[in-house]
C-alpha cells in the first residue's frame, strides 16, 4: 500500500514540472512575440529609409496613374507633428505595415476628388491624435507638392464606408484605427478631412 505521503510529494512534484514547462512555454512565446515586433520595427524603418532615399534623391519612374500594388506614389508630411512617411498604392497589411497606403479607386494627390490615405494607429498615423484644425499637409509626387489645410476630425464606426466616396473639390482623407491605446482591433476609425490649398492661375484676375 502506497504512503499519502509519497502520493502527495509525487504530485507535487508533478506539479512543479508542468509549472516550468509552462513557465518556459510562455516565456518562448513571449521572446518570439517580442522578435517579431522588433522585425517589423526595423523592417518599416529599413522600407521608409530607402524609398525616401531614392524619392528625394531621382523621384519616382512610373506616372502615379499608372501604378501597381505597391507602387510609391509619393511622401505625406505634417511638419507640426513630424510627420513624415512614404505612400504606396494599395491598403493591404503588408503595405500598411511598412508604408502609408493610398487606397485603391480613390483620387490621386493633385486630383479632383477624394484622395484616401490609411495607416496604422501604433507606426506613421500615431501622430495624427494631436493634430489639430488648420495643421498643413503636404503630399509630395513626381507632378508636385499639394499643399493642404486642416478642416475636421471625427471618429466613425469601423463600418462606415461613407467616408471613402469621391468629393467635388479636391480632399484629403486621412483614416487610422481609434482609439489610439486600444489593444487588439480597434471598432472605429479616426478620420481627418483636408482641403487642398490651389494656387490661382496665373491669368486669374485678381480680387478686388
Amino acid at each position: 500500500m502506497k504512503s499519502p505521503g509519497r502520493a502527495t510529494a509525487r504530485r507535487r512534484r508533478m506539479s512543479a514540472s508542468i509549472s516550468r514547462v509552462g513557465s518556459y512555454f510562455f516565456l518562448i512565446v513571449g521572446l518570439l512575440a517580442l522578435g517579431y515586433a522588433a522585425y517589423v520595427v526595423v523592417d518599416a524603418h529599413a522600407y521608409q529609409a530607402y524609398e525616401q532615399s531614392k524619392f528625394e534623391d531621382v523621384g519616382i519612374k512610373e506616372p502615379p496613374a499608372l501604378l501597381v500594388e505597391g507602387g510609391v506614389i509619393g511622401e505625406i508630411q505634417v511638419p507640426r507633428l513630424q510627420l513624415k512617411a512614404i505612400v504606396v498604392q494599395g491598403d493591404t497589411h503588408t503595405i500598411l505595415r511598412r508604408a502609408v497606403g493610398h487606397v485603391p479607386e480613390t483620387a490621386l494627390p493633385g486630383s479632383l476628388g477624394n484622395v484616401v490615405l490609411a495607416g496604422h494607429r501604433d507606426t506613421f498615423f500615431r501622430p495624427l491624435r494631436n493634430i489639430r484644425l488648420g495643421d498643413a499637409i503636404t503630399l509630395k509626387t513626381t507632378d508636385g507638392a499639394f499643399q493642404y489645410l486642416v478642416e475636421s476630425t471625427e471618429v466613425v464606426p469601423a463600418t462606415d464606408v461613407e467616408v471613402l466616396n469621391a468629393t467635388a473639390g479636391r480632399t484629403l482623407t486621412l483614416i487610422t484605427c481609434f482609439p489610439f491605446d486600444y489593444i487588439g482591433p480597434a471598432p472605429n476609425r479616426y478620420v481627418v478631412r483636408a482641403r487642398e490649398l490651389v494656387p490661382p492661375s496665373p491669368d486669374q484676375p485678381l480680387a478686388p
